[in-house]
Formats: C-alpha cells, sequence, structure tokens
C-alpha cells in the first residue's frame, strides 16, 4: 500500500510524532510525507529525502491550511491509498479525499467539544493515550496504541550520577515554557532544602518567557544551582544531562518527553493528571498533586492542571535524597522503558490496523458535510471568500504585500 503522511516536518513533537509512525508504516508499506511546514529542513537528511515533498503554502487564513490543487496533484502521482494525517486542525482536506476515494486515518492530538464528531470523517483513529481513547471510542474504528519510543536513539549515556555529589534535575521546555510547566518547576525549586542542581533547556529566552520569574531565575544562576540552555537540539537531546526528568505541564496531547526521559533512565517527576501520569510507574517516578483545574481559552477538550507547589517541592526534595541509590534507580528505569516503551513492538498493531480498514462512505459522507459546514460558517467572510474566489484572494494578498 502506498501511504501519505501530513504533517509539520521540522524539529517539534508532532514532527517526531510523524517520524516513528513513518518508521512504523516503512515496515510493510511504501511511505510518502507531505510536509505542511518546516522547508528549513531541506537537504537535512533527517527530515529531507526523495519521499518527502514539500507542500505549496497556503494563502488561507487558517491554520494547517494546504493548497488543494498541490495536494491533490502529490495523491496522483504517488497513487497514494490512505492519507494519515498529523494534528490536521482544518478539515477541507477530508472533502479532498473523499472525492478522490483515498482512506485515511488521523494521529489523535487536539480537539474540542465542537469538533469531536466531526472524526466520524476519518476510516480510523489511533490513540495513543488512554485519555484520548476514552474521547473517542464510539468511533467504531479508533485503536488505542500506547505510545513508544526509539530506544536505539533514547538510550542511556552513563548510568553514572551526573555531578559527584548532588541529584541533577533536566527540564525541557522548547518554546512554550509557559505550556511546559516551567514557572511551576523554578517556584518549587527554589524551596527545596537539599542539595540539587537544575538544568533547563529552552529554545526560548527564559528571562523574556516568564518576566515574573526572571529575578528568581537570575538569583539560582548566580547561585550555580540553575543552568540555561538556549539552543535547538535534534534528538536524542539533552537527557543526557541530568539525573531526574520534571515535566510539569499544564497541559500535554501526548508528552513525548515523558517516555523519551525514561528511555534515556531519567526517574520522571510529573503532574498527577492525565496524560501524563498514564505513563509514571510507582518507585521509578512521582506525580505531584493537582491545586486546579480550568479550561483553555481555545475550547481544547481537556482541561490545563496547575501542580500543588509544596506537593512539588517535597518531592524535589525527596528526590534530591536519592544520590545514593542513583545508578541503581536509572538502571531500573532503562529496564522498564525496554519492557514497556518500545515503540517497535506497536509496529505490528499499526499495520494490522491499517491493512485492516474498511470504509464506511455513508458515515464518511455525513461527517464530511458536518465537518465543512462548520467550518466555512465558523471561519468568518474572509475565510469564505479565499475558498470561494482563490483569484480574488490572491490579488488581495499580493495587493497587501506592496
Amino acid at each position: 500500500m502506498n501511504i501519505g503522511i501530513v504533517t509539520m516536518w521540522f524539529e517539534r513533537g508532532a514532527g517526531y510524532v510523524s517520524l516513528q509512525y513513518r518508521q512504523s508504516f516503512s515496515l510493510q508499506h511504501n511511505v510518502f510525507v507531505y510536509a505542511r511546514s518546516g522547508e528549513d529542513r531541506k537537504g537535512d537528511p533527517v527530515w529531507d529525502d526523495a519521499n518527502v515533498t514539500w507542500g505549496k503554502s497556503s494563502n488561507l487564513p487558517v491554520a494547517t491550511a494546504i493548497d488543494r490543487q498541490d495536494f491533490e496533484t502529490w495523491i496522483k502521482e504517488k497513487k497514494i491509498d490512505l492519507v494519515f494525517f498529523n494534528e490536521q486542525h482544518w478539515w477541507e482536506p477530508l472533502g479532498w479525499c473523499l472525492d478522490l476515494g483515498v482512506k485515511t486515518g488521523a494521529y489523535i492530538d487536539y480537539y474540542t467539544e465542537k469538533t469531536i464528531p466531526f472524526f466520524a470523517a476519518y476510516d480510523f483513529l489511533i490513540c495513543n493515550t488512554h485519555r484520548h481513547y476514552s474521547a473517542f471510542d464510539w468511533h467504531p474504528q479508533a485503536f488505542y496504541v500506547p505510545w513508544g519510543t526509539d530506544l536505539e536513539l533514547f538510550k542511556p549515556k552513563s548510568f553514572e550520577p551526573c555531578n559527584p555529589d548532588k541529584i541533577t534535575f533536566f527540564h525541557s521546555c522548547g518554546y512554550s515554557p509557559q505550556r511546559k510547566g516551567t514557572d511551576f518547576i523554578i517556584a518549587a525549586f527554589k524551596n527545596i532544602t537539599k542539595p540539587a542542581k537544575l538544568i533547563i533547556h529552552s529554545q526560548a529566552n527564559l528571562l523574556e518567557a516568564l518576566p515574573t520569574q526572571s529575578k528568581m531565575i537570575q538569583e539560582l544562576q548566580d547561585k550555580g544551582s540553575l543552568e540555561c540552555i538556549q539552543q535547538t537540539v535534534t534528538a536524542p537531546g539533552l537527557y543526557h544531562l541530568g539525573d531526574v526528568y520534571l515535566g510539569l505541564s499544564r497541559l500535554e496531547g501526548l508528552g513525548l518527553p515523558l517516555i523519551e526521559a525514561q528511555a534515556c533512565g531519567l526517574a520522571v517527576v510529573t503532574c498527577d493528571n492525565p496524560p501524563m501520569n498514564e505513563f509514571i510507574t510507582e518507585g521509578l517516578g512521582s506525580v505531584a498533586k493537582i491545586d486546579r483545574l480550568w479550561s483553555r481559552n481555545d475550547g481544547y477538550y481537556w482541561p490545563q492542571c496547575a501542580p500543588n507547589i509544596q506537593s512539588l517541592t517535597e518531592i524535589l526534595d525527596f528526590q534530591a535524597g536519592q544520590f545514593d541509590r542513583i545508578r541503581e534507580l536509572k538502571q531500573a528505569v532503562r529496564r522498564h522503558a525496554e519492557e514497556k516503551f518500545n515503540w517497535m513492538d506497536r509496529s505490528k498493531s499499526i499495520n494490522d490496523i491499517v491493512g485492516g480498514i474498511a470504509v464506511d462512505t455513508v458515515r464518511k459522507t455525513n461527517a464530511v458535510k458536518q465537518s465543512l459546514n462548520f467550518e466555512r460558517s465558523s471561519q468568518g467572510i474572509m475565510y469564505r471568500t479565499a475558498l470561494n474566489y482563490p483569484l480574488l484572494w490572491n490579488m488581495y494578498q499580493q495587493i497587501k504585500k506592496k
């Protein structure tokens, strides 16, 4: 079968999710990538090869928009039988695939209460957490496939402690220190009583991203207990710099670092809230109590969470006191990851799923109509103009640039 993956395609979580699905599909099928973004990776051996098509940019004023002619040409030229979408927030391509008679599936990540019914437009759904599956178990071809990682890529460089006399905590927040709960971590770390070091890897400037904590950050840096690394690092990242991983996100669709860190031998501290707590095993990680839950302003289906800072502080103090057994703990965490988080163990199940998909044309057609009606009524006049009068819209865009 020829499978096409539609995705963002660069150094972001969604890109790495698609890389893993590509790895699994490729064991039994021909796999092609239609990259919605990431053109700066052209020529990069990790992200660019003969089976990657860098999609033509769309002028439509909507997230994850795709140029229809370019997309349909890709499907026809590559003879795509099935399109697998990663974080596709825009519904129009489902209608194009229906018209072309191409099967569709999706990796579940983003949805709202209003959009959940529209996922019936997909032939199948893959849910990598219990939480996602609980929202989509009504779909006749929704499958729970627990997340894992590449254990050959993510593995310990050593089981020795990173510092000779204290535990080193490691936290990675990418471009989103606020969503990743970096502020919670700094607030709790400042209050611990045992000696420890905190390393934060970020692709954003922490002082700018967390202005209310800039003084605290500076004080911890001056004391030598906090080290900030600001740069983009390709996988397997910088997990080898820490003994214990801190992942206290306000909200996660999946939470890749929680599994990657364990594959690298790091015990994990996270929030006692799904999906984060789904990946924690007692004795090999810890969960902080939750103070409150609240909705995100974009209507995402699941709430954000905030850990209790006192609970988190106590956990960090406990972990800081584990220095004498850190080698044993790292070895145990790695063994656990080998048993529970090997992505390649999922490959047969994934390929069995795509090989056995049944098509319910009536269900798909009705759901596509509902999703497109929702899309076109909710986006506003500029979107409908761009969609229905592309030449006029392109002229308008060119005038704007001048």
